[in-house]
């Protein structure tokens, strides 16, 4: 197969949605299949065998990270010459409407994704009002799609209920070979807790941003005698975060990659995830994987992943001091039963790696296109 990938975010970016494209990529070239990838500019020409269209693109105001990559008429130029046999459209905004446009315009068949809970985010922005209209929006997107995809079982029925069509689950990934328990190590601990490596250590990893609540950690800080806080990532809402952390301990440790990152998972003793606008949580699943202990809030896609007190711990979203509760049950279990969490949650985490979540994802391109085989013969 030819397929054509518009994203509104892709490498150097770093964040879950770039994790599942890279790896869905490489399997993809893996099996044979032809990747153009269209998204805004960032210095890559090639990625794993797939050739990178770069659409110039201007910083996001509220969060610079984030371009806006305007379609513009040279993507018909690059879409006739590579001559796609489907058009995957990730996370519909700007650019990805021109990939809906030009799939339409162009006659290929189009699929699109869900993974970003934007209505929730208007929230957490001081925008709520106008949730209502972005619904609107993405109905209008995703239903010129012969298929809609989300990464959790709740996203679907969500989309389902705001009135988006064909809606199916791309199942969940994780790189089982990368996040791996043996990875701990004395030497990051100490880099994770700025020197006091036998003191407990929360971590927190992803976007740095409003829409992931990480101020709620602070209270679990203070109530875990000694605790260390490691923050890895970076975002708009740093400089609030480290105004508001200040007088903890707190380390903002920035972007980690590859075994470091690996390593970072494998050696802190707990991860914090208090975030409610999850679609997947793709964070939760590398720690799981690589056995850290888990407590999260029971919201969006986490409890497709988290089953609580079986491989990590959930709190209820409005409950008040639920992720203090939550983090209390973790570290206050016997050792054994912290040993046997962590078992478990690496053994759900060893369920679901890249390749069968790619190779699910061929079987809907290819029923897609025997779909508009049928319809053209008819």
């Amino acid at each position: 197969m030819r397929i054509a990938i518009f994203t509104e975010t892709f490498l150097p970016k770093i964040d879950g949605i770039v994790t599942r494209l890279r790896h869905t990529i490489e399997h993809l070239q893996r099996s044979g299949d032809q990747v153009l990838v269209f998204c805004p500019e960032g210095g890559l020409k090639e990625y794993k065998g797939a050739k990178i269209q770069g659409v110039s693109a201007i910083p996001l105001p509220l969060y610079p990270e984030l371009k806006l990559a305007i379609p513009r008429p040279t993507l018909r130029k690059a879409l006739e010459k590579f001559q796609p046999d489907l058009i995957h459209v990730v996370n519909p905004a700007i650019l990805g409407l021109g990939g809906i446009y030009y799939a339409k315009v162009l006659d290929i068949p189009l699929i699109a994704s869900y993974h970003t809970h934007l209505p929730q985010y208007l929230h957490h922005y001081g925008v709520g009002a106008l949730e209502g209209l972005l619904w609107e929006l993405l109905k209008l997107a995703h239903n010129q799609a012969q298929l809609n995809l989300c990464t959790s079982s709740v996203m679907v029925k969500e989309l389902v209920n705001h009135g988006i069509e064909r809606v199916d689950l791309w199942q969940k990934g994780v790189d089982t070979e990368m996040f791996q328990p043996h990875l701990a190590s004395n030497m990051m601990r100490s880099r994770l807790s700025q020197g006091n490596p036998e003191h407990p250590i929360l971590l927190y990893v992803g976007r740095v941003s409003a829409e992931k609540q990480i101020e709620e950690i602070k209270p679990v800080l203070e109530a875990i005698p000694n605790a260390h806080l490691a923050i890895i990532g970076n975002g708009p809402h740093r400089e609030a975060l480290e105004a508001h952390f200040a007088g903890t301990r707190t380390h903002f440790v920035g972007y980690l990659q590859g075994l470091e990152l690996a390593s970072a998972y494998a050696s802190a003793d707990a991860f914090i995830f208090p975030s409610r606008t999850e679609t997947l949580g793709l964070v939760l699943l590398e720690a799981m994987a690589a056995g850290c202990p888990v407590v999260a809030a029971a919201s969006g896609g986490i409890p497709d992943i988290v089953t609580d007190g079986v491989n990590g711990y959930l709190f209820a979203p409005d409950q008040e001091d639920g992720v203090v509760i939550a983090s209390q049950r973790l570290f206050t279990a016997a050792s054994g039963e912290r040993e046997a969490l962590k078992s478990r949650a690496r053994d759900e985490a060893a369920r679901w790696g890249w390749a069968a979540a790619t190779a699910q994802l061929r079987c809907y391109y290819q029923s897609v296109l025997d779909c508009d085989l049928f319809s053209s013969a008819a």
